[in-house]
């Protein structure tokens, strides 16, 4: 899986990394290790180029919004 993918899938089911993403998105992209194009495309939240990096096609990638399944 690549590193895009999981930190995406991380960021809708971890309260902690969620909550550090929204205060400092670019020090949690740079230490998952995301490469230049994946950190571009997720701070710029390009969708075409997400998709591109990771393989999804539409439908498998159907939202655009953060899905939280914890407890504030």
């Amino acid at each position: 899986m690549s590193n895009l993918l999981d930190l995406m899938r991380k960021l809708s089911s971890d309260a902690a990394l969620a909550a550090e993403y929204e205060k400092d998105p670019e020090a949690v992209t740079r230490r998952v290790g995301l490469s230049d194009d994946e950190r571009k495309a997720m701070l710029g939240k390009d969708y075409a180029a997400i998709k591109r990096l990771t393989g999804l096609t539409d439908g498998k990638f159907a939202t655009n919004h953060i899905i939280k399944a914890y407890e504030e």
